[in-house]
């Protein structure tokens, strides 16, 4: 029997003590300690970092021949930077059957087709099982994937260091585990110590691994965050529940920006780009009705369409008035529920207010508050605003709407959905500005605005 020692362990944070404790004094939450059995001494790791262990000036430092490497799914792509760099571990998380297994077997599926060798380690499925998914997703396909259904890490090394991969995708990472350790699978330690060997491997050998991570109940990947950590990139898969489009979210990246996202729809067979969004967004939109407004707004690099709906009712009920916003930061939303009380007179006070961001996207940019403030002045009014209508503009508190950074590209995106009309902020009109209109690629009104009292007068009268 392994001789080892007993501890708790914080299973958000990692912290270790010696007895369990009600309240983690590192993370302050309560009830996470769970007891682990660790080994009094740490087996040493079989990989160093390249050139590790020896000072060497930056400028001497041999760059990699190839840098990043295109996973053929252009969206995927978007969200790692450009592509997954070599030597990195990539995390991906999201709900149960969100399709985190689906996307990675495609991108195994696709690499394996242009050359690459892939290694596809599951433990959660048997190889039988992983073979009827490729041929749903692949029919007639047979390219050069390895498969290996394996949950012990030393077997699973082993195989990776003779087969020398360019990409191995592990599914997932809680059902991988060191018998040595004498836990189970899935435990903090575990876990930890399994993730720690990966990104070692993965910098000593310059193997690319993307690591399935199951989620809480509180939609953090299950595990101490030390796990986030560790690993070279974040992604979280998301989606509602009973709609087929799926959101690839970059949480943490270490070779690109956190702000993009990928879209997606799931069909029969696997996931599928989406190569307008904006146009997924609007497709249901309704016309001429009150509390509707779209707003163009920035996700990374790429401008996006989003209907904005609000609904403005008596409370009838008593005590405080509900507000509820799904996709909206709901400190932003309160502020402009607070101006077009004081600066406007409408009142608020006394009615329930539901906004609501249409398709699932999450929208925290403050571009879009004018376009909040009007859906919810058109459901309180209950007149719609003008058809095939913008609205880019952040609210101050004194109610003034201040100038946006990339007007153009936003109105780009506008004018290749149709729409001819678009309220901006007056600090956003400059001579250089009215010269560029007539290369945006169409027509378009341009109304400048100052204070949301003028917006409102322009689109409800």
């Amino acid at each position: 029997m392994t001789s080892g020692k007993t501890l708790f362990i914080c299973r958000e944070c990692g912290y270790e003590a010696y007895k369990w404790m009600g309240r983690c004094p590192s993370c302050r939450g309560w009830q996470t300690f769970q007891e682990e059995r660790v080994l009094k001494k740490a087996p040493r790791g079989a990989f160093s970092l390249e050139g590790g262990g020896e000072l060497q000036l930056l400028g001497e430092i041999v760059p990699l021949e190839k840098e990043r490497f295109l996973t053929g799914i252009g969206e995927f792509d978007r969200v790692l930077g450009g592509g997954a760099v070599a030597g990195s571990t990539i995390l991906v998380g999201g709900d149960p059957g969100i399709g985190k297994s689906t996307l990675l077997l495609q991108v195994a599926l696709r690499l394996a087709d242009s050359g690459n060798k892939v290694i596809y380690v599951t433990g959660e499925e048997s190889l039988q099982q992983v073979k009827m998914r490729a041929a749903r997703l692949c029919p007639g396909r047979k390219g050069p994937l390895l498969v290996l259904a394996e949950t012990e890490y030393k077997a699973i090394e082993k195989q990776i260091l003779q087969k020398m991969p360019h990409l191995v995708i592990l599914d997932s990472i809680q059902t991988i585990m060191k018998s040595e350790l004498g836990t189970v699978p899935g435990s903090v330690v575990q876990v930890r110590e399994v993730t720690a060997s990966l990104v070692q491997m993965a910098k000593g050998c310059q193997f690319t691994f993307f690591i399935v991570g199951h989620v809480t109940k509180e939609g953090t990947i299950a595990g101490p965050r030390l796990l986030e950590h560790m690993v070279d990139c974040v992604l979280y898969l998301e989606g509602e529940r009973y709609q087929n489009f799926r959101i690839l979210r970059g949480i943490k990246n270490r070779f690109g920006s956190t702000n993009e996202i990928g879209i997606f729809t799931m069909e029969s067979r696997g996931l599928t780009e989406v190569d307008n969004p904006s146009a997924l967004f609007l497709e249901q939109r309704p016309r001429d009705t009150a509390g509707s407004v779209v707003v163009p707004f920035m996700e990374g690099t790429r401008p996006l369409l989003v209907e904005i709906q609000a609904l403005v009712t008596p409370s009838y009920y008593g005590g405080n008035p509900r507000r509820v916003f799904t996709g909206l930061d709901y400190n932003r939303v309160a502020l402009i529920i607070a101006v077009l009380e004081k600066r406007l007179g409408l009142q608020l006070y006394n009615g329930d207010i539901f906004a609501n961001a249409v398709g699932g996207v999450k929208v925290t940019e403050p571009a879009a508050d004018l376009g909040v403030a009007l859906s919810i002045s058109s459901s309180f009014r209950d007149r719609p605003v003008l058809p095939n209508t913008l609205a880019i503009g952040e609210i101050g508190l004194t109610g003034e709407v201040r100038p946006v950074s990339r007007l153009e590209e936003r109105l780009r995106e506008g004018i290749k959905m149709g729409f001819r009309r678009c309220l901006v902020p007056n600090g956003n009109l400059s001579s250089s500005f009215e010269d560029n209109i007539g290369d945006l690629g169409g027509n378009i009104e341009i109304s400048g605005v100052s204070t949301v009292a003028e917006a409102l007068d322009l689109v409800l009268g």
